[in-house]
């Protein structure tokens, strides 16, 4: 079972700034992609940023210029680090990752999502 956990969530004044970590973990063998998504109050789950096992990276509309996304391949951590947040930001982030994990004395793919983390941003 490939676990992924979030931190770094929190609340923030209006311009603020924050840094989101998730580390995997559990028989991986490789990562493909990982990416950051949040949902809203009232909002359907949006994908904020990802990023490839090769470094290319994609981001929703409303975060380009303000958002950047890593990745530590050696430790399997994914970071989010968020600038000039703004109150529309505030949402419940969650991390994902698809690649293969080891099974018994094979690998078959895997896609997890970690439990999220709250991200507030308000004055």
């Amino acid at each position: 079972q490939v676990q992924l956990v979030e931190s770094g969530g929190g609340l923030v004044q209006p311009g603020g700034s924050l840094r989101l970590s998730c580390a995997a973990s559990g028989g991986i063998f490789s990562i493909n992609v990982m990416g950051w998504y949040r949902q809203g109050p009232g909002k359907e789950r949006e994908l904020v940023a990802g990023i490839t096992s090769g470094g290319s990276t994609n981001y929703g509309d409303s975060v380009k210029g303000r958002f950047t996304i890593s990745r530590d391949r050696a430790k399997n951590t994914l970071y989010l680090e968020m600038n000039s947040l703004k109150p529309e930001d505030t949402a419940v982030y969650y991390c994902n990752a698809e690649g293969l994990h080891y099974r018994g004395s094979s690998y078959t793919n895997f896609r997890s999502w970690g439990q999220g983390t709250q991200v507030t941003v308000s004055s």
